[in-house]
């Protein structure tokens, strides 16, 4: 076959709009030889900031992180269970000295099976000022009492003029998009979003992003890093013509 019928795999970008911190261990999940062949943006739509909040578990038989930036808000562990969203965020309360086990993908999975589990109460959810899921007033509802206290703060960051020139000047890009209200944000920039390819880790983040007019438009079949990592693989591999090769873990 001749290089005219055969023409040579087209460069493809990866926008990442998480904070630093996050973006670079969701890229580190991807497999090494896909790495090289991305071009990364990295263009942070969020900061996280933890507040000085105090926290006091004395009167509570538990605490529910459902992200990790919750427990890094927390200065010190409790004697308590913690009872996590997410592997991550139960290894970070793990490594954190917190008595955690994780209960589900997402905050609905969580109260299931907290409901199912019926642990001591009352709890506390310890979260950032954005939240979603109402899980204190449905642990409550259930008959488990549950209070919410905010112990971080998500900002929006606006995206720099270098960021959209990079943008801009890319023939595909693929968007891994993590929270509805990053979703939100990134879909009120105005961006040309012809050629963008974008991932949403849950069905309400794709909510979010219904309106552009985008190359394609996925759901994560898990809300999680891993899968994720699996989509952004795939999309690669059909942007660019890559080999199939190491798969995402």
């Amino acid at each position: 076959m001749d290089s005219a019928s055969d023409p040579s795999p087209r460069q493809v970008a990866l926008l990442m709009t998480r904070p630093k911190a996050a973006a670079a261990r969701f890229v580190a999940e991807l497999p090494a030889s896909l790495r090289a062949k991305l071009q990364l943006i990295n263009a942070p739509l969020m900061q996280v900031q933890g507040l000085e909040a105090e926290v006091s578990c004395a009167d509570y038989g538990g605490v529910i992180f459902t992200s990790a930036n919750g427990v890094a808000a927390v200065t010190a562990a409790g004697e308590i269970p913690a009872y996590c969203v997410g592997q991550r965020t139960t290894q970070a309360a793990q490594a954190a000295g917190w008595q955690a086990q994780c209960c589900g993908a997402n905050g609905a999975e969580l109260v299931a099976q907290l409901i199912k589990m019926r642990p001591a109460s009352p709890l506390l959810h310890l979260h950032g000022r954005h939240t979603r899921g109402d899980i204190a007033p449905r642990l409550s509802a259930a008959g488990l009492p549950c209070r919410g206290q905010v112990v971080y703060e998500q900002q929006l960051l606006p995206l720099g003029d270098a960021a959209r020139q990079q943008i801009g000047a890319q023939s595909d890009i693929i968007v891994p998009l993590f929270s509805p209200r990053t979703a939100r944000h990134f879909a009120s920039l105005g961006l040309d979003t012809a050629n963008l390819s974008l991932i949403a880790i849950s069905q309400a983040v794709a909510a979010e992003l219904q309106g552009l007019k985008c190359k394609g438009l996925q759901v994560s079949k898990k809300p999680d890093a891993a899968s994720m990592a699996e989509m952004v693989r795939d999309a690669a591999v059909r942007l660019t013509r890559l080999e199939g090769g190491d798969s995402a873990q």
